[in-house]
């Protein structure tokens, strides 16, 4: 066998790592070949290095077509023969997936193309991919393709991805706990500003974890300082923050969805003119109960009262005074305080709508929800809130208002189970991944799992970055829900390591596996209890139960002796 090669690697110019390395460590012949398939036959030894590192699974190879090379993946390994000598060649079968081929142009120039010209004939030559070939396959030359990390197979050659398909067509980041995700994920942000600095990011943060990762970009919006009046709710979305999902009370919905239009043209009556009472008799005209025009809870319930009072009243009294009761509630409710802290009622849009999405930008363009704080009640609807604006503003600016949308731990508000799920948040944030990109408004999801979430918010996104996932069903969503994907190429998910990811979709060249690369220590994310100098020392903290209990309760009482006793 190695008479008959090493003429023909001479002709071929094969590229070797040294020149007293034997070829048949580092060469095989094709011994099967169908559609998208191919079969090498090798030689290898337990004592070669090289050879174990050239034949290893998910790495690249390519097989000599005339003046073109093949590219394939290595996805599974067998023994031709049972038994295994030591200190000898052994025969191996590499099964390889064609993933396409490599030409030169006119000018001399590697092109890389995902279409096979020739299929490579029994008794081809596998060898090592050349360093240049692997650029070809997996750099492009776009303007605004970016540097995230390096390829796996070889440090040496940048992992690059397209900002533009990316954004356009909505990214997933998916993995395991520990994996690397929130880092993957503060990285890749970081990369798009730096393409598209005119860019606003809406980050929901579950874990609140990321007002670290961007001390110097980010505008951190907690339970405390969010404002979102409730007037900017739409009608399901309040009534799930009322109801929070009961039933038996369709009634009570019916009702609230009659008189909050006529809340609503109240309170226009009364700024149009001065402070002059207006009957409830007055024409909503074409205002709804999802019409984005401020209202006043003292006029909602006073509307309630009117119709209680009246004889032949249009909902039963006792639907009505069960409505103003868990209204009165909510409103008094101190963990509310973000819907309803303002003590008067003002056509304020503007100016929350300006702080949400950083108008003007002030060089922070991202702004960090942290959710952690919000009542896990509420959070659903507040998410579609907001999601409904983003899209809203992006559709009604023409475009000039561009903002990304980040589901941190998605499978929460949007899971695969409809029925787990809040009805609007599916929609708002269907709507994203569906219509965003005729308007500029972009959806980035991130989950650790992503069998739990709705197969129709995943498949809407078009370039996935998958870092380790070990469940089965896991890897089968990733699996169908990228249409260029294949069994080879995510066979490994379960054993590659921290930071690595497997790339695919529109803003990848071509899959591949790759690493990111290192954030500085002041942009990492991380959860505020590291930061604890007793943690990081191994002492235990000092613990003040009546603080802790006040800020369940939604006090957040600052003075720590007036909390104690009140805990006492």
């Amino acid at each position: 066998m190695t008479s008959k090669v090493k003429p023909i690697a001479k002709d071929m110019g094969i590229e070797r790592r040294r020149e007293d390395q034997p070829e048949e460590r580092l060469m095989g012949r094709v011994i099967a070949c169908d559609g998208g398939y191919a079969t090498v036959a090798a030689l290898a030894s337990e004592a070669s290095d090289d050879a174990s590192s050239f034949w290893s699974i998910g790495r690249l190879i390519s097989i000599a077509v005339g003046q073109n090379r093949v590219v394939g993946m290595v996805y599974k390994l067998n023994a031709a023969d049972a038994r295994w000598e030591d200190q000898q060649f052994n025969t191996i079968h590499a099964e390889i997936e064609l993933v396409g081929e490599i030409r030169s142009s006119d000018s001399g120039e590697l092109e890389f193309s995902r279409g096979i010209a020739t299929y490579p004939p029994l008794g081809s030559v596998a060898h090592r991919i050349r360093s240049k070939d692997l650029m070809a396959v997996h750099l492009r030359h776009e303007n605004r393709s970016m540097v995230i990390g390096t390829l796996s197979q070889d440090e040496q050659i940048p992992a690059t991805v397209d900002i533009d398909n990316m954004l356009s067509r909505h990214f997933a980041i998916v993995g395991t706990t520990g994996t690397g995700k929130s880092t993957a994920l503060a990285l890749l942000m970081r990369k798009c500003l730096e393409v598209h600095p005119e860019l606003r990011i809406m980050l929901f943060d579950p874990h609140n974890e990321f007002s670290t990762a961007f001390p110097d970009k980010a505008n951190v919006l907690t339970a405390d300082t969010l404002e979102l009046p409730f007037w900017l709710f739409q009608h399901d979305e309040f009534a799930e923050v009322i109801f929070r999902g009961r039933e038996g009370v369709q009634e009570e919905v019916d009702a609230l969805r009659e008189l909050i239009p006529e809340a609503r043209a109240r309170f226009g009556a009364k700024q149009a003119n001065g402070s002059k009472l207006v009957r409830r008799s007055v024409d909503a005209g074409n205002i709804s109960a999802d019409t984005p025009l401020p209202y006043r809870m003292t006029d909602l319930f006073a509307i309630i009262e009117d119709e209680i009072g009246q004889l032949e009243g249009r909902h039963d009294r006792t639907v009505l005074k069960s409505l103003k009761t868990r209204l009165e509630a909510l409103v008094n409710d101190p963990r509310y305080r973000f819907m309803f802290s303002a003590r008067t009622v003002d056509d304020n849009m503007a100016d929350v709508m300006g702080t949400l999405f950083r108008i003007p930008l002030n060089d922070r363009p991202i702004t960090c929800l942290q959710l952690a704080g919000v009542p896990s009640e509420v959070v659903n609807s507040v998410i579609s809130v907001l999601c409904r604006m983003a899209f809203d503003l992006a559709m009604w600016s023409n475009g000039t208002c561009g903002v990304l949308v980040v589901c941190e731990e998605a499978h929460r508000y949007v899971p695969q189970d409809p029925r787990l799920g809040f009805g609007p948040t599916r929609h708002s944030i269907a709507r994203i991944a569906k219509e965003g990109r005729k308007y500029g408004v972009h959806l980035g999801v991130v989950t650790q799992r992503p069998g739990e979430l709705d197969p129709t918010i995943l498949s809407q996104c078009s370039t996935i970055f998958s870092l380790r996932l070990a469940n089965d069903l896991d890897q089968e969503i990733i699996r169908s829900a990228i249409s260029d994907s294949s069994a080879s190429t995510i066979s490994f998910l379960s054993s590659i390591g921290n930071r690595e990811a497997i790339a695919f979709g529109e803003g990848i060249p071509t899959p591949m596996r790759m690493k990111f690369e290192e954030l500085k220590t002041e942009f990492l994310p991380g959860s505020p209890i590291y930061d604890m100098p007793e943690h990081l020392e191994g002492h235990a903290p000092q613990v003040n139960l009546g603080s802790i209990i006040s800020r369940m309760r939604g006090n957040h009482i600052r003075d720590d002796n007036r909390a104690d006793g009140q805990a006492a």
